[in-house]
């Protein structure tokens, strides 16, 4: 989510703060600002999960027109964040997703291992064990651990299909991108792209591998993206509509 404005021409040259923490929609978010020399206009960004807000700014541009562009846009602010949920955080009794279908988590501290899957009262559930205080750790390690199951069987198919290989492939918490690939290939993933269906996590490594032939988001990228992933507008539409939800999602 961004909103914009140009800079005035006759703006003074003075430094902008760096941070400092802003009240708005009953929250209290730090608000980042960040000067870049590339910048040509005031660019305000909700951070995804709605945990931060992004101010960046042309080099030299005081703190009091800074203040003045976010003031201006207060009520941008709470409509856009109304929408964005309160981060939940990870406990025993709610629902998670998993390969997008909701999963009831179920702490069993007497019983020994990590994570299971299984079912409680004939729905889906995620057995936790050990300690409570370890449970979103344990959830966090246990969709790492499919992450990796699932996504190097995807790159390998995909990339045996484009005729190029990964360098690595690694699996991040990233709260900016779902995922990236480098120009001398390697591919990296946020490992929370698991609680999303399996459609959308194709999806993900489709245009990640498709990125090793294309460096780009042309014509040409895009069209062998849907060759890889025939679903592809279908699944972008999903993570658009429920990916800060699940970015939101607390695993401390």
């Amino acid at each position: 989510m961004i909103l914009s404005l140009l800079r005035r021409a006759t703006a003074p040259k003075a430094a902008a703060p760096r941070e400092r923490m802003l009240e708005v929609a009953g929250r209290t978010l730090p608000l980042r600002i960040v000067e870049s020399d590339r910048a040509k206009r005031l660019i305000l960004r909700i951070e995804t999960g709605g945990q931060a807000l992004r101010v960046t700014v042309p080099s030299g541009v005081p703190a009091r027109e800074v203040d003045r562009f976010v003031e201006r846009h207060h009520g941008w602010l709470e409509q856009r964040l109304a929408k964005v949920p309160v981060r939940p955080q990870v406990r025993p009794g709610i629902k998670l997703p998993l390969r997008g279908a909701a999963h009831l988590i179920v702490h069993e501290p007497g019983k020994r291992g990590a994570v299971s899957v299984d079912e409680v009262d004939g729905q889906p559930a995620l057995i936790v064990h050990g300690d409570r205080v370890h449970l979103p750790r344990r959830l966090a390690d246990f969709l790492k651990r499919e992450a990796k199951k699932d996504i190097e069987r995807l790159v390998a198919k995909h990339t045996a299909t484009v005729g190029r290989k990964a360098k690595t492939v690694k699996f991040r918490d990233t709260s900016s991108r779902w995922g990236s690939c480098t120009s001398d290939g390697n591919l990296s993933f946020s490992w929370r792209i698991m609680m999303a269906p399996p459609l959308v996590i194709d999806y993900l490594v489709a245009h990640e591998v498709a990125h090793l032939k294309e460096m780009n988001h042309g014509p040409r990228f895009w069209k062998l993206c849907a060759e890889l992933c025939p679903r592809t507008d279908e699944a972008k539409a999903w993570l658009k509509r429920n990916g800060a939800a699940l970015q939101a999602i607390q695993f401390e």
